[in-house]
């Protein structure tokens, strides 16, 4: 199964990821993670993909494209993948299909977590992450074992800059204007399944996991 997980920021994208490819044995295949390891080889895309970041900017179509054509090719996605992070527009969505085409395959899952604001909110000012394995925990609903210490590697937990309120509404406003066509681009595939994220971790995932049992 080739998936694509949609979702705002803090709509708990990520953990869903992890209980889906857990469950099904598929690679989890995020752009961010591309991003990080690119920058920690010190290869010439991860200097690139550096100086966009380190100036606040988006990391252009071109070399996202390119780096996620890269990683699909690896044998670990022969049987099947999920993408988080990744279209992030309609563009990156043509071209997902374009490669899809080259391989004679195609996504067979949209999946849009959906959450009221109020709850974002909630989630992101909460939420606490590790530097350096960068595990995410929250201070009410998934603390660390140890408060303020990762359980994967005990760095401690940092707040990140960027979880501010002001900041997450802009981030959302944005999220929401580039998504809308994305998600036409889907529906009109007959691929695109709304899922209810205002529940818990486990609900949210038996809505998911309901649609991927019933339809393989």
């Amino acid at each position: 199964m080739r998936i694509i997980l949609l979702g705002t920021p803090g709509g708990g994208k990520g953990t869903q990821a992890k209980l889906i490819c857990e469950h099904f044995d598929i690679p989890h295949i995020s752009t961010g993670e591309i991003f990080r390891r690119k920058i920690k080889e010190g290869t010439p895309e991860g200097k690139e993909i550096s100086d966009y970041t380190g100036k606040g900017q988006l990391v252009p179509d071109r070399l996202t494209i390119a780096l996620v054509e890269e990683r699909l090719k690896k044998d670990d996605c022969n049987l099947g993948f999920l993408l988080d992070g990744f279209p992030r527009d309609e563009k990156q969505a043509q071209a997902l299909d374009l490669i899809m085409n080259k391989k004679n395959q195609q996504i067979n899952f949209v999946f849009l977590i959906d959450v009221p604001k109020e709850i974002i909110l909630d989630r992101i000012l909460g939420r606490r992450v590790c530097p350096k394995c960068g595990e995410s925990y929250h201070i009410k609903y998934n603390p660390a074992k140890v408060p303020g210490k990762c359980d994967v590697c005990g760095t401690t937990l940092i707040h990140r800059a960027d979880d501010q309120e002001e900041i997450i509404l802009d981030r959302l406003a944005i999220y929401n204007q580039t998504t809308a066509p994305i998600l036409k681009f889907y529906e009109k595939q007959g691929i695109l399944h709304k899922i209810k994220g205002d529940g818990g971790i486990h609900e949210i995932f038996s809505q998911i996991n309901e649609i991927l049992e019933t339809t393989t």
